[in-house]
């Protein structure tokens, strides 16, 4: 394998247990349109994809046909939902074990760190200053900074291009299978932990190239790369 000199992480679910807030925020939203609130695993299930997914995903499994009726439309829903979580963001969620010390272990070596997420970007922002490591990224990717968004390849060409890296110099960690998706279509190593949301799948149902038990194995596995 090529030494890895970008290491391009995900957010939610791999960097950062954010299920909490956003499940909160969701709940919020659809009790406003007279939906039951609903258990932290169910909405759990439809992250991944951007909050617009997820709340027009999580409407339509509890209305059915009719879910457009009670909520007024989908901007109707999007705006309440964007009420709501610009409160939340930020206030709950938690890294997952060794992540920071993951992280600056491969800062001080000399790798270049990538949030590559479809979140939209300013909740992305939000969270990685809440949970204190945002400044160990250089890149911040959310799914509203380009014209499209993972699974599309080309956010990580995006990455390439900004750095100035070819492809094969990147790794792509995440915990679904759209980041598994993304990297292959981009032709670069597809890394997973097992951790994440991911529908509520095992994250090995994605076939990633690799799968961590934690946060020092991948720091491990990427410096490895590295040495002569």
């Amino acid at each position: 394998m090529s030494p890895i000199a970008v290491a391009s992480f995900d957010l939610d679910g791999t960097l950062v247990d954010t299920s909490g807030e956003i499940a909160e925020a969701a709940n919020r939203t659809i009790a406003e349109f007279g939906f039951e609130q609903q258990p932290q695993q169910t909405i759990e299930r439809f992250i991944g994809a951007g909050t617009r997914e997820l709340m027009l995903r999580l409407v339509e499994s509890l209305g059915g046909p009719g879910a457009d009726d009670r909520t007024g439309g989908v901007g109707a829903l999007l705006e309440r939902f964007a009420h709501h979580y610009a409160a939340t963001a930020g206030t709950s969620c938690r890294l997952y074990p060794d992540c920071a010390e993951a992280l600056e272990r491969l800062q001080l070596a000399g790798v270049r760190l990538v949030c590559l997420t479809n979140k939209e970007e300013r909740y992305s922002l939000a969270v990685l200053r809440a949970t204190g490591i945002g400044e160990c990224f250089e890149l911040v990717v959310g799914g509203d900074t380009l014209a499209f968004k993972k699974p599309d390849p080309r956010v990580l060409q995006h990455i390439a291009t900004t750095l100035e890296v070819d492809l094969d110099a990147i790794v792509h960690i995440g915990d679904s299978h759209t980041d598994v998706e993304t990297a292959r279509r981009a032709g670069v190593a597809a890394w997973a932990v097992p951790w994440g949301y991911n529908g509520g799948e095992p994250i090995e149902t994605a076939r990633p190239d690799r799968v961590f038990a934690d946060f020092g194995a991948v720091a491990d596995a990427v410096l490895a790369t590295r040495v002569a």
